[in-house]
């Protein structure tokens, strides 16, 4: 991968909301091996579902709670906590409120590669 230049990203070349901190760059277009994915949600309850990446993410929570689940672990956390979930382990957050939750996430690849799953079994705790 060639090395990038200096440069400055208006919203429109990464916000897919005119709002909410939504959307992503992908490194590729800036010639470097991170790419970063902003996400917002004011619905308790929402949020990405199981999905794997085939590298390492890192979850900074910017404001706000949410349940994350990666592989059979549970965390609660909330603004200013950050979640490590290594690459090929199924995860997923969701909002617990009450209000916004914003999350920066760094997915250590200059490419957005995500499969997403079917939602484990409920389990009968």
């Amino acid at each position: 991968m060639a090395q990038g230049k200096p440069q400055v990203l208006d919203r429109a070349d990464w916000a897919s909301h005119a709002d909410l901190w939504k959307g992503r760059i992908e490194g590729y277009r800036l010639g470097t091996g991170v790419t970063v994915l902003f996400y917002a949600t004011d619905e308790v309850g929402a949020g990405p579902r199981w999905h794997v990446h085939p590298y390492d993410e890192l979850f900074i929570i910017r404001q706000g709670r949410a349940l994350f689940t990666v592989g059979d672990q549970r965390f609660e956390c909330e603004a200013g906590q950050i979640v490590f979930g290594p690459a090929g382990i199924p995860h997923k957050f969701t909002n617990l409120g009450p209000g916004r939750l914003e999350t920066t996430d760094i997915h250590v690849s200059d490419r957005f590669i995500q499969t997403d799953l079917p939602e484990p079994e409920a389990s009968s705790d």
